[in-house]
């Protein structure tokens, strides 16, 4: 679930939603809140973004007990 951009933790990963010159989309990477703005949690990169919601991002496990789940209710 999306959360607003305020309520995001700091050094977390995070998937960050964003408006840039082709309109609102997700980022594909995960990113961390930092006390000057946001970084690419991967590469440490500063990124220059204006996130306008957030929601955790999902790790391997949560992906994999999706993907059991999907595979029982099939």
């Amino acid at each position: 679930m999306w959360q607003l951009i305020v309520e995001a933790p700091f050094a977390e990963d995070i998937e960050l939603a964003v408006i840039d010159d082709e309109g609102v989309h997700s980022l594909i990477f995960p990113c961390q809140r930092i006390p000057a703005g946001w970084i690419n949690a991967k590469t440490r990169e500063i990124l220059d973004v204006h996130p306008t919601h957030w929601r955790m991002w999902p790790t391997s496990n949560a992906c994999a007990a999706d993907a059991r789940r999907g595979a029982k209710s099939s």
